[in-house]
């Protein structure tokens, strides 16, 4: 099973490849250089398979790699952050 993370902007979203299936996606809100993370979802077939982890990693990565900063609003993003600390730099806290 292959993993590929791309960002759709025109949909404000990061999305997951599996296999060439669209799997799923992360929502986000455009505030400058600051995207805020607003919702995940992963499709059923390929629920309980460590997509949604993947997606969030490969997201995370992309977004450190052009040096962004994100806020979470998204439950799930949050969740990996709390679980992967080695993120918690790319997260500005609510004001």
């Amino acid at each position: 099973m292959s993993f590929l993370v791309e960002e759709n902007p025109a949909k404000h979203r990061f999305e997951i490849l599996v296999d060439d299936a669209l799997a799923g996606f992360t929502a986000y809100v455009p505030r400058g250089e600051v995207l805020v993370f607003t919702h995940t979802e992963v499709d059923e077939r390929f629920q309980n398979m460590g997509v949604g982890s993947a997606l969030i990693r490969g997201t995370l990565d992309q977004i450190r790699e052009r040096g962004d900063r994100i806020r979470v609003k998204c439950p799930f993003t949050g969740a990996f952050i709390q679980r992967h600390p080695e993120y918690a730099d790319l997260v500005i806290p609510e004001p």
